[in-house]
């Protein structure tokens, strides 16, 4: 008789460049302040909104993941709305979390959202309105598991 053994997967950040994830869309681009930054892991790093309201960014996965908890630090967000889809392109997306966030003088907005049914291949963020005319997302952490590759 063989023993199976059941191993309790480990809870990592899924939105790490790291791990694979990439920002493969973003309405708005400063060379200074690349959509890359958002997930590359470094809090003094961030991208700028330039330009009207909304904006957004996509996070590709490049893989099935499900995300139990997200943490976005952000200056100037007002109101925040994630979509996500389970999509092998960038499509169907679903509305998911939409969050009117708190101002913030002279310190990063952290705004932890513990997610429900998190199963996603990508996420969509978009910045709905703001406190100024730019705002700014420093980072997007999402704390789950790989579930299985895109097939």
């Amino acid at each position: 008789m063989t023993q199976v053994k059941h191993f309790k997967m480990r809870n990592i950040d899924v939105c790490l460049s790291s791990e694979g994830t990439e920002v493969i869309l973003a309405t708005s681009s400063d060379e200074k302040h690349p959509p890359e930054n958002i997930i590359d892991g470094n809090p003094e790093t961030f991208w700028t909104t330039t330009g009207m309201f909304p904006q957004e960014f996509i996070i590709c996965f490049h893989k099935h993941v499900r995300i139990e908890r997200l943490l976005i630090q952000s200056y100037f967000v007002r109101t925040l709305r994630i979509e996500k889809s389970t999509s092998k392109e960038p499509v169907d997306f679903e509305q998911w979390i939409e969050r009117d966030l708190v101002h913030t003088e002279g310190q990063l907005q952290n705004e932890e959202i513990i997610a429900r049914d998190g199963h996603a291949t990508y996420l969509r963020f978009i910045i709905v309105s703001a406190f100024d005319h730019f705002a700014s997302v420093h980072s997007v952490s999402a704390e789950g598991i790989a579930v299985s590759n895109l097939s």
